[in-house]
């Protein structure tokens, strides 16, 4: 059976701004483990070969959910262009949260249109770099989430700010600008997001959340990855009480991917990350955690 899409619906967010929604599916009326995958930082639900991923996961048999954050840039009109440069400007790391969490209230709901088609008590997250931060951090707030999954993920927020007469001159101007190397496109920060990290600092603690998980948590990086060094990674193997650590040979931040994606066939090395997180997701978490969990002895 073909995969079903049920493309770019719009759920309410917290914060003025709509999340835009894809659900790829397998449409056989059986109720299937949930998958929701967040993308990163200049990222957006459509970037490259997120959708095939999708399809993949789908035709394991999961219900997978991509959306793009409320702030992200993007618009319902514009999924692929940063043409809302002020809502990019206005994000932060606790609009993603609440974004996650808008998403996850969603599916849950009795009059969900695919509620039949759902396991509510088995919900997997999977965030890529920036979304990886986002992930484990929810993951560790929601007793609902049940399994984890990170790409190529960041694990501290606060080492990504700048620091002295740069971070003076942010708060004075006000807003500092960031060049999205695909397009050229000048992107605005604006002060509000360091203010805000600082004021929710302990939460944003992604070592703090990462310990403090209760799931199995896959954690897949590429060794040649020069935006998040390989080092986070080993940072999330540490912390985490259930990793397992999928390293990938000479694959870099997006596992040879790139936006636009016109290739019928994936790389070897994304197709690798793929297949291994469909067999973890597969996997009985109490199985995972028997053979990965320790006694988190620190």
């Amino acid at each position: 059976m073909e995969v079903s899409k049920d493309l770019n619906l719009v759920i309410e967010g917290k914060h003025d701004k709509p999340i835009v929604a894809d659900l790829i599916f397998k449409d056989d009326g059986k109720p299937k483990p949930i998958v929701i995958f967040c993308h990163g930082y200049k990222g957006f639900k459509d970037w490259g070969a997120w959708d095939k991923m999708g399809e993949r996961i789908a035709e394991e048999g999961f219900f997978f959910i991509k959306f793009n954050f409320s702030h992200n840039g993007t618009d319902p009109e514009n999924l692929t262009e940063f043409l809302n440069i002020e809502a990019f400007g206005d994000n932060n790391y606790t609009k993603e949260l609440d974004d996650l969490q808008s998403v996850l209230d969603w599916i849950l709901m009795p009059d969900f249109k695919f509620a039949k088609q759902i396991k509510p008590d088995d919900i997997n997250l999977i965030g890529h770099s920036r979304g990886g931060g986002i992930v484990v951090i929810k993951a560790a707030e929601d007793k609902r989430v049940t399994k984890l999954i990170t790409l190529a993920s960041v694990s501290d927020f606060g080492s990504r700010f700048p620091e002295g007469k740069k971070l003076e001159k942010w708060e004075k101007k006000g807003v500092q600008y960031i060049v999205n190397t695909r397009t050229g496109q000048q992107l605005p920060h604006h002060y509000q997001f360091y203010k805000n990290f600082k004021e929710n600092k302990e939460r944003l603690n992604i070592k703090k959340a990462a310990k403090k998980l209760q799931i199995p948590h896959l954690i897949a990086h590429g060794s040649s990855d020069t935006s998040v060094s390989i080092g986070e990674a080993g940072n999330l193997f540490e912390w985490s009480p259930a990793p397992k650590l999928l390293l990938v040979e000479n694959a870099d931040h997006v596992f040879g991917i790139s936006h636009p994606w016109k290739e019928e066939e994936l790389p070897k090395v994304f197709k690798h990350v793929i297949n291994k997180s469909i067999d973890f997701l597969k996997t009985d978490s109490k199985v995972l955690w028997d053979e990965y969990g320790d006694s988190n002895d620190d």
